[in-house]
C-alpha cells in the first residue's frame, strides 16, 4: 500500500447515471441504511480498537493489496480534507462530517448535489445501490484531444451516529457494479471516529496524516512518496 499527499482538486460537483444501475426503491434504502451497525461502514465504537488499521484521524483505513491512499489537502488552509483510494484503475474519495443526534444528511445532501449539478448543465440520477440511494452523476468535460465528453462519478451516503460518511466513486467504478466491488468492500469496513467534542452539523471530521508516516516503514507497511494528484471526478470520454 502507497500513501501520497496531493494538493486539493478544485470542488467538484456531482454528475450522473449509468444505465444498467436501476432506480433506488425507497424499502431497500431503508433496509440497507437499517444494516449500517452490522455490515459497516461502523463508528468506533462498534470496534475493538484501531490496531490493524490506517489510522487518518477521523478515519481509519483497512489495508489492502494494491491499495494507494492520497491525502487531498486544501492550499488555502494546508489541512487534509479528503482521502482518495486509488485501487485497480478506479477511486475512491472519502470524507466524513459532524451530524445532528437525531437527524441525517444524506436525504439533503442528494437534493444538493442535484442541484448543483444541474447548474452546471449536467445530469443526476437516483439509483438503488449496495448503500441504500446513491446518485450517478454526469458533467459534459472537455477531453485532453479537444473533443467533448464527460465526467461520471457514483455518491454513495451513509448516516451514522452523529456522523455522516460520504464517498464518491470515479472511474470504472463509477459505472460497472463489478468494478466497484473491491471499493465497496474497503468502505464497508471504514471505522469513523466522530470524538466528543460539539460540532456544527456538516463541519469536516479532522483527517491527519499516520502518525508514523514519517518513520522508515517495515517492508509490509505504507510507504510515503509524492504523489501525483488524480481528478476528483474521472472524466470518460
Amino acid at each position: 500500500m502507497v500513501f501520497g499527499l496531493g494538493r486539493k482538486a478544485k470542488k467538484e460537483e456531482p454528475e450522473q447515471p449509468a444505465e444498467e444501475l436501476t432506480a433506488a426503491e425507497p424499502g431497500e434504502a431503508r433496509a440497507a441504511a437499517s444494516t449500517r451497525g452490522q455490515d459497516g461502514p461502523f463508528d468506533e465504537s462498534e470496534v475493538s480498537g484501531r490496531d490493524g488499521f490506517v489510522d487518518l484521524g477521523a478515519l481509519l483505513i483497512t489495508p489492502s493489496e494494491g491499495l494507494q491512499l492520497r491525502l487531498e489537502v486544501e492550499e488555502a488552509t494546508q489541512r487534509v480534507v479528503a482521502v482518495t483510494l486509488d485501487l485497480n484503475g478506479s477511486s475512491l474519495q472519502l470524507q466524513a462530517f459532524a451530524a445532528p443526534k437525531t437527524e441525517t444528511l444524506w436525504d439533503e445532501i442528494r437534493e444538493q448535489i442535484g442541484q448543483s449539478v444541474g447548474a452546471q448543465g449536467g445530469q443526476v440520477e437516483e439509483v438503488e445501490g449496495a448503500f441504500g440511494t446513491e446518485l450517478v452523476a454526469k458533467l459534459p468535460a472537455g477531453l485532453p484531444d479537444g473533443s467533448q465528453g464527460y465526467r461520471v462519478a457514483r455518491f454513495i451516503g451513509v448516516d451514522g451516529p452523529r456522523w455522516f460518511l460520504r464517498g464518491v466513486l470515479g472511474g470504472p467504478a463509477a459505472l460497472e457494479r463489478p468494478a466497484a466491488e473491491p471499493l465497496e468492500t474497503l468502505f464497508r469496513k471504514v471505522v469513523v471516529v466522530r470524538g466528543d467534542s460539539p460540532m456544527p452539523p456538516r463541519d469536516l471530521l479532522q483527517l491527519r496524516l499516520p502518525k508514523d508516516a514519517s518513520a522508515t516503514p517495515p517492508p509490509a507497511g505504507p510507504t510515503l512518496e509524492e504523489p501525483e494528484r488524480g481528478p476528483e471526478i474521472t472524466q470518460i470520454g
